[in-house]
């Protein structure tokens, strides 16, 4: 028998209906935590391809909220937060939005969370 290598736990949260984004975003402005989100579609490709980008940057920030909405799936969300183009990122704290990067930039994103969570850590400390 072949042994199965054992994949790491994904660290984002796909977020598959209204009830579940409010309970995500609700639990974590609770606990006081940074959220990410990535609205994506399996349609595009740049989105297709920031896939595996978000979930290396997700597990470099174990103290924030990783979120994946599927535009398709969750059109109501996507309306909500404005996402006019895939893939678009919003930052959120206390459950609002307060940044957003459009498009496929791995360096301007990964940039951007990381002072956004750096910047939590600050506000928390």
């Amino acid at each position: 028998m072949e042994s199965q290598e054992q994949q790491p736990k994904s660290r984002v949260v796909k977020v598959d209906s209204v009830e579940s984004w409010g309970f995500y975003v609700t639990q974590a402005t609770d606990q006081g935590c940074p959220i990410v989100v990535h609205f994506t579609a399996s349609w595009c490709m740049p989105s297709v391809a920031m896939n595996p980008i978000f979930e290396e940057i997700a597990s470099a920030y174990p103290d924030a909220l990783f979120l994946t909405v599927d535009v398709d799936d969750v059109k109501a969300i996507a309306g909500k937060m404005e996402v006019k183009a895939m893939p678009t990122f919003v930052l959120m704290k206390n459950g609002a939005q307060v940044d957003k990067v459009v498009g496929a930039n791995p360096e301007e994103i990964r940039k951007r969370i990381d002072s956004f969570v750096q910047s939590f850590r600050a506000y928390v400390a």
